[in-house]
Order: structure tokens, then C-alpha cells, then sequence
């Protein structure tokens, strides 16, 4: 009951602001297909595929992480900070392990919500995008994933600015760098191994992994379930020493 309530609170914030997130979750990726899709893309080819095709994938794998990082991270970092009602749940009777649990999954439940709408406007342009049950299993993980990380940065951070520091040095460049835009196959061997190790290169490859082998499938969900059972983990014990 405890969970139902902090995710009924959650959607009830959510209608009341549903059309500047709804807005807001669309502007980005209608941008980068108009820049990358539409436009840079209409006569490259990538990975034997239109670039139209490749990029769309990333596009969702970048869309659905930040959504999900930053609702989280700004809902706790904001409510410890500023409006102080993370202390009234602290001495609240409410478990902080199902506390956790609630913000990681009504932050993952964004992630969902933009990565909808982005299919939305791609079925409705003509995007070319195949979804299949392991498209949409690679992408709910990657909303959790990221919902967990954001609850973990908005615990520890304890300022607004850190905050955004933070996303600079860490979210931004795995928005770029992890294949998301083009392919990391020609990156030094270095570099690859460094961005092969991160989640959102699992994602973005796991989206387009129509014709990949079975291996490489279950790698990419692996590499994906092991980020997220850490980081939750590390969530719910943090949440609880804060206690």
C-alpha cells in the first residue's frame, strides 16, 4: 500500500502537469530527427542501414535516459533541498527501502512515457523502426537503470549547480559517446573499450540489434541488468543510512 501511494502521488503530479511533460518530453527528439534524421541523414548509410534507421534508436536510448535520470535526480535533490519533504518521509512510518523503490519506478515510468511518444512521432513520419519484445525490454531496463542512478546523484549532490555539473561531466558525454549519433567502430581501441563498458552503449546497440546473435543480445541485457540491480543496491542502502 506504502508503494501504491508514492506512485499514486507521482501520477497525480504528472496529470497535473501532463502537457508541459508531454511538450517538453517531445521537443528534444523532434529536434534531433529534424538535425539528424530528416536532414543530416537523408543520404548517409550506417552499418549497411539509412542512417534514418540508426539514428532512431539512439535517439531513444538518449531520450529515456535522460528523462529518467533527471526526473528522478531534480525530484529528490529538490525535495531534500528545497522544499525539505524528504525529512517528512524520513520520520514518516514509511519503509525507506519501498520509498526507493517508488521514486526509481515512478522516475523509470517517465523514461517510458518519452520513449512512447518518440515512437509515436516516428510512426507517424514514417520512421522505419522495428520494435520487438527485446526492443522493449532493452529500453524499460534503461529507464530503470538510469531512474536508480538519477536517485542515487540526487541523494548524494546538495546543491542545484553540483547537480548540473554533474550531468555535464557524466550524462552529457554518454549522450554523445555511446553510439547513440554514429557508430563507435572506428573510435581508437582504447576509447572503444572505455565506451563499450558503459551502459548506454548497450542500449543504444541492444535498440538495434535486429540480425545480432543470440550472444550479443544476451550481453547487451546482462551488462544493462547488472547496472541496474547495482544501482538500486546502492539506492536503497544509501536511502537507508540517510535514515
Amino acid at each position: 500500500m506504502i508503494l501504491y501511494g508514492i506512485l499514486w502521488q507521482e501520477f497525480i503530479i504528472f496529470k497535473r502537469k501532463f502537457w508541459s511533460t508531454t511538450i517538453g518530453a517531445m521537443v528534444s527528439p523532434i529536434l534531433y530527427l529534424i538535425a539528424f534524421g530528416w536532414g543530416l541523414g537523408s543520404n548517409l548509410k550506417m552499418e549497411g542501414t539509412s542512417y534514418m534507421q540508426f539514428v532512431i534508436p539512439g535517439i531513444i536510448a538518449l531520450n529515456t535516459m535522460i528523462t529518467s535520470f533527471n526526473n528522478t535526480a531534480n525530484s529528490i535533490n529538490i525535495s531534500r533541498l528545497y522544499y525539505k519533504t524528504f525529512e517528512e518521509y524520513m520520520v514518516a512510518p514509511i519503509n525507506m527501502r519501498t520509498y526507493a523503490i517508488g521514486k526509481i519506478v515512478s522516475g523509470a515510468f517517465y523514461g517510458i512515457y518519452s520513449a512512447m511518444l518518440i515512437v509515436l512521432i516516428v510512426m507517424i513520419f514514417g520512421g522505419g523502426l522495428h520494435i520487438t519484445p527485446y526492443f522493449i525490454l532493452i529500453a524499460i531496463l534503461n529507464c530503470f537503470l538510469f531512474s536508480a542512478g538519477g536517485f542515487i546523484a540526487g541523494l548524494k549532490i546538495n546543491s542545484h549547480a553540483d547537480m548540473a555539473k554533474f550531468s555535464n561531466f557524466i550524462i552529457t558525454p554518454m549522450s554523445f559517446l555511446c553510439g547513440t549519433f554514429f557508430s563507435i567502430e572506428k573510435m581508437p581501441v582504447g576509447i572503444k573499450y572505455f565506451i563499450n563498458i558503459l551502459p548506454l552503449t548497450h542500449t543504444s546497440q541492444g535498440l538495434r540489434a535486429i540480425g545480432e546473435s543470440l550472444e550479443m543480445m544476451a550481453l547487451h541485457f546482462a551488462v544493462l541488468a547488472v547496472y541496474f540491480v547495482v544501482l538500486l543496491i546502492m539506492g536503497i542502502r544509501l536511502c537507508k543510512n540517510i535514515e
